[in-house]
C-alpha cells in the first residue's frame, strides 16, 4: 500500500468527518444502492465490482447528474482503497446527493475478502 502525502491525509480526513463510510463487511453479502467506481480508466479495465458503472474521479462531478439524475438514489462509492471515494462522496453531497457512502478498503479490500471481480 502506498503512503500518502500529510496534505492528502488531511483531505481526505476532513472529507470523512462530513461523510458516510461503510466496510466491505457491512456491504457484502447483502450489497445496495448503485456501485459506482471512481478510479481511473485503467484501473476500471483491470477489475471491477460486479454490477458497477464507472465514472472516474476526474469526471464525476461533469458526469454524474447525467448517469445519475435523480439524487435521491443511494450511491456507493469506491476506489482503490476509499480515499478517493471519500473526497468524492463529499463532493457529491455538495452537489445535492444525500444518499452516500463511500466504501472504505475499496477495490484491495474487496480482492483481499476474495470477492469476485469482473474485467471487460
Amino acid at each position: 500500500m502506498s503512503k500518502h502525502n500529510p496534505g492528502f491525509i488531511a483531505v481526505v480526513d476532513a472529507a470523512r468527518a462530513r461523510i458516510k463510510e461503510l466496510t466491505i463487511a457491512q456491504y457484502h453479502p447483502a450489497p445496495f444502492g448503485l456501485l459506482v467506481d471512481v478510479r481511473e480508466d485503467n484501473e476500471w479495465a483491470a477489475g471491477h465490482f460486479p454490477g458497477a458503472i464507472h465514472i472516474g474521479k476526474g469526471v464525476l462531478e461533469r458526469d454524474i447528474e447525467t448517469k445519475v439524475p435523480d439524487k435521491n438514489t443511494e450511491l456507493v462509492l469506491y476506489c482503490g482503497g476509499g480515499y478517493r471515494s471519500a473526497l468524492a462522496a463529499d463532493m457529491l453531497q455538495q452537489m445535492g446527493y444525500q444518499r452516500v457512502w463511500s466504501l472504505d478498503g475499496g477495490y484491495r479490500g474487496w480482492c483481499e475478502a476474495g470477492l469476485p471481480i469482473v474485467k471487460d
